[in-house]
């Protein structure tokens, strides 16, 4: 589907959560689908209680991107496919791993180290992929810690 600059620009403004929060972004889409519905033009579509806070110029511009956005995906008898926007990140649905041990390498008789293979099954929009890497003991601890920071981020971001 091919859309305009201002259209894909208005787009983005909307998936911003700076710009909506979830519910002003469900009221807005609500707004587009009855702005187009409607037999008669009614300028007070926008005038929602929860639309009260966002800047009238960027919230005309979102209007008109969603609504552009409807018409053309209406046009074009699209399909879910064809109107999704960008990429999910994979889901990991499984993790398995194993500690081995580093006795020698091709430059040094002994290394004597160990370090863990670590195989994570994941699955994105229907499609499975394994992630395989390997790491020392300080290289996953360091993984252990950033998932820990990153998931209590994602935790205060849907608290707010």
């Amino acid at each position: 589907m091919e859309l305009s600059e201002s259209v894909q620009r208005g787009l983005q403004s909307l998936a911003d959560p700076s710009s909506f929060d979830q519910s002003s972004f469900q009221v807005l889409v609500d707004v587009s689908f009855r702005s187009l519905l409607s037999s008669h033009g009614d300028p007070a579509v926008l005038d929602q209680p929860e639309l009260k806070q966002i800047d009238q110029i960027l919230l005309k511009q979102c209007h008109t991107a969603a609504t552009t956005f409807i018409l053309e995906a209406v046009k074009l008898n699209a399909d879910k496919s064809t109107i999704s926007i960008g990429r999910r990140p994979p889901q990991i649905n499984d993790v398995s791993w194993r500690l081995q041990y580093h006795m020698k390498n091709g430059q040094v008789d002994k290394v004597n180290e160990p370090f863990y293979s670590i195989s994570l099954k994941s699955e994105n929009e229907g499609s499975s992929e394994d992630i395989n890497f390997t790491c020392t003991m300080e290289q996953l601890q360091d993984l252990v810690g950033k998932l820990k920071d990153a998931a209590k981020s994602v935790e205060k971001a849907s608290q707010m």
